[in-house]
């Protein structure tokens, strides 16, 4: 009895040490920059879990003093109760497959899963869950198998195209559209980044109403005419050339979005060259900032409710 008790200690001691140099393995491969790439964390829990069954039944065959082939064939029987109990295992363990497989997520890519109120960095990559670092520094633990079940969006493209969509619109009252003067057009030539497209302009403009028999005395919806909305979008794009933290070679869109009741949806759709959380906002917020800020040149309106403000300054004109 004593022989069984002390072999099965050591049957004990070497799937410890088993576990310990898998441990061991595995921080010395998540020192290299490939591990963020190609986690194995879930594929040596699954050789623990392995070593651990088999040390378990070789300890109760030691201590029974039994052939191990008894127990085996017995398990055999119960295999669909294992199949049962290590359901989310295996399941796990073919979605971590998958994962490597087909290139999904890296340690540090920024996803998103609403239904589980994942948004943030992926910390851990494990064989049966996920650990995802939200923004707010929360822990959000997603079960491995339903990231293959289940869609998510990766930030990664994002990083590595080295461009961040700027996607926003300037609501304007469409009440305030209307045509340019000639003298209006003269004090937006001082505008540097803007002359060169009026003086083009110009020149289209007058040779298609020439060509048409159109006169300046006619109604200025005869021909063509220069608009403070149509001029303002040009100064836009303009501007955004001009900007040294714009991707050019990205989609780059100054567009009219279909009127609604809020006004005319001007969006500017284009990609910062910084992909940094903070500093893509500085951007978009430095480029907004100037935008609603030159729109009184071309005399055009922002759209926005009244507010109390509005309505303190409408009572106190009347009265």
């Amino acid at each position: 009895m004593i022989q069984r008790v002390v072999s099965a200690y050591c049957f004990f001691i070497l799937i410890l040490v088993i576990d310990r140099v898998l441990s061991a393995a595995l921080s010395i491969y998540e020192r290299y920059p490939i591990s963020r790439k190609r986690p194995i964390k879930g594929y040596i829990q699954i050789i623990k879990i392995f070593f651990y069954v088999m040390g378990t039944v070789l300890i109760v065959c030691v201590l029974i003093d039994q052939s191990p082939w008894a127990i085996l064939s017995g398990i055999g029987a119960l295999t669909a109760v294992l199949l049962l109990v290590f359901r989310d295992t295996i399941l796990s363990f073919v979605a971590s497959i998958q994962i490597v497989t087909n290139d999904l997520i890296h340690v540090g890519d920024w996803i998103e899963m609403p239904q589980y109120g994942a948004d943030g960095e992926v910390i851990e990559l494990a064989l049966h869950t996920v650990k995802v670092q939200n923004w707010d520094k929360t822990i959000t633990t997603i079960p491995t198998y339903k990231l293959i079940q289940d869609s998510f969006k990766n930030w990664r493209g994002m990083e590595e195209s080295g461009g961040r969509r700027i996607k926003r619109s300037i609501l304007i009252d469409q009440l305030s559209i209307r045509f340019l003067e000639d003298e209006e057009i003269e004090r937006l030539k001082k505008i540097k980044i803007l002359r060169p497209y009026l003086e083009q302009k110009e020149r289209e403009l007058r040779e298609y109403n020439s060509a048409h028999g159109i006169s300046e005395t006619d109604s200025p919806v005869n021909g063509r005419r220069l608009t403070n909305i149509g001029t303002f979008r040009a100064y836009c794009v303009a501007y955004l050339k001009e900007h040294p933290l714009i991707r050019k070679d990205m989609t780059f869109l100054v567009r009219q979005l279909p009127p609604s009741p809020q006004g005319l949806p001007l969006e500017i759709y284009v990609f910062s060259a910084d992909t940094r959380w903070a500093n893509y906002e500085a951007i978009q917020a430095d480029i907004f900032d100037h935008l609603l800020s030159a729109i009184s040149e071309f005399d055009l309106r922002v759209f926005q409710y009244p507010s109390g403000h509005d309505l303190l300054i409408t009572r106190t004109i009347t009265k």
